[in-house]
């Protein structure tokens, strides 16, 4: 059996289906033979890292596919400082928070763009203009991380159950920061949400009239006068993946928010860039975990393009990332295949709607398992259709690393205790009986 397990994560592959391309998904569209010839020779079936229908953040479901609870997760501004090399305690609150061009009416803010272009010394300028505040023993201080984005670190008397401001599409207003409904009473929340909504006052009336702003007005370029925020959250305690789950892992991936995932659950980080060319990128990625597998158990090969594309609401765009994906990963797929001592799954963390105003929706995405011992079934092409009809059928949630623990044989017979925390692999990280 299978002794190392690569995945291969294709970030928002899953998709919905669209007129334009003859009533299919993306990934049904897509001219495939590589994938399609992993899931004729694998078991298949559909992944969904939650409940069917909910939507996901890449974040969330990466946790909860390694293996852990959502009660234990930090948050995405607590992971983004991670992956930004911020460092954070666990009584600081890390809040995402980003620069955007707000106008006022009937007495509140709306969006009119979140996702602006400034250049380097306008963007130093405005950070410095608005980079520290304090309100009632609470003190938040900007960090950028990329461009106009960055943390807004709270430390005091403070926590991360807050709304968010940022409505994300234009034309709507922001909205109020208020506690979370399980923490209206708690002080600390209170406290958070008040000193928020101060700084993000202060930091418009310093914007609105300052020299970068005056300046583009000019150019007729729009206003870089305020700041939005979502997703606080703030550091807790886990147990590493290698005592959770008994495998040495390895994340080989870009993007921050993988970086500071990673050293917050405890596995390895290789970073890597994105080039502009799917394919190239994912096969030197393959090329790494092969090389990598001497030193690992589990490596986690990343690639964010199907989601990026999705993203440009152009199905087609997604279509053409996927057949170049698919021809990457033939470039450097084989060794990992024809090594009896590897376990390969392909799969998704989410759906990513090519149309529509949704920036993730909630359907299945497939999911196939290669390897020695997986049994085979009668798919012959990847995709969210014909994985249906597969041996897996529905996966969910952290069944996924049981999964990968039983195709390892390193699942532990259920009732076992060779350790006092009942770990899910077998054997245990125990200790030896001693003769005295």
């Amino acid at each position: 059996m299978s002794k190392k397990c690569v995945l291969i994560l294709l970030d928002g592959l899953g998709d919905r289906s669209y007129k334009t391309l003859a009533d299919q998904t993306p990934l049904q569209a897509a001219i495939t033979p590589v994938l399609d010839n992993l899931a004729e020779a694998g078991a298949n079936g559909l992944y969904h890292a939650a409940a069917v229908g909910q939507a996901l953040p890449s974040e969330n479901a990466h946790f909860i596919m390694f293996g852990y609870d959502m009660e234990e997760f930090p948050g995405r501004g607590a992971l983004e400082a991670l992956g930004a090399g911020i460092k954070l305690n666990p009584e600081h609150v890390a809040v995402l928070i980003h620069f955007a061009s707000l106008r006022e009416r009937d007495g509140y803010f709306v969006l009119e763009d979140g996702k602006l272009r400034a250049s380097e010394n306008e963007t130093r300028e405005l950070i410095h203009a608005v980079g520290e505040y304090e309100k009632d023993g609470v003190s938040i201080r900007f960090i950028p991380t990329e461009g106009l984005r960055g943390i807004a670190m709270l430390q005091g008397h403070v926590a991360p159950f807050v709304t968010d401001t940022d409505p994300i599409q234009k034309g709507r207003a922001l909205m109020a920061i208020k506690p979370w409904a399980d923490h209206l009473h708690d002080m600390s929340s209170q406290n958070t949400a008040e000193a928020l909504k101060a700084y993000l006052l202060w930091a418009y009336h310093h914007l609105k009239n300052h020299p970068v702003n005056i300046s583009r007005t000019k150019q007729g370029l729009k206003a870089i006068n305020g700041l939005v925020t979502q997703r606080a959250g703030q550091l807790k305690k886990v147990v590493p993946f290698s005592e959770k789950y008994g495998l040495r892992g390895l994340s080989v991936s870009s993007g921050m928010v993988f970086q500071g995932l990673c050293k917050y659950v405890g596995l390895d980080h290789k970073k890597v860039a994105d080039t502009g060319n799917p394919g190239n990128d994912i096969a030197e990625r393959l090329r790494i975990a092969r090389e990598a597998l001497d030193h690992y158990d589990f490596i986690h090969v990343h690639t964010k393009t199907p989601d990026e594309a999705a993203h440009t609401k152009v199905p087609g765009d997604k279509k053409s990332v996927i057949e170049s994906l698919d021809r990457g990963i033939g470039e450097a797929i084989a060794p990992l295949m024809n090594d009896p001592d590897v376990l390969i799954f392909v799969t998704s963390d989410h759906s990513t709607p090519s149309a529509g105003q949704l920036i993730h929706s909630g359907e299945t995405v497939p999911l196939i398992i290669y390897g020695e011992g997986v049994r085979h079934d009668q798919v012959r092409e990847f995709d969210e259709i014909s994985a249906a009809c597969g041996a897996l059928g529905g996966v969910r949630g952290k069944e996924l690393m049981y999964l990968m623990l039983n195709h390892l044989d390193r699942c532990k017979l259920h009732g076992l205790m060779d350790t006092p925390a009942d770990q899910p692999f077998w054997p245990g990280n125990y200790e030896p009986f001693r003769v005295n």
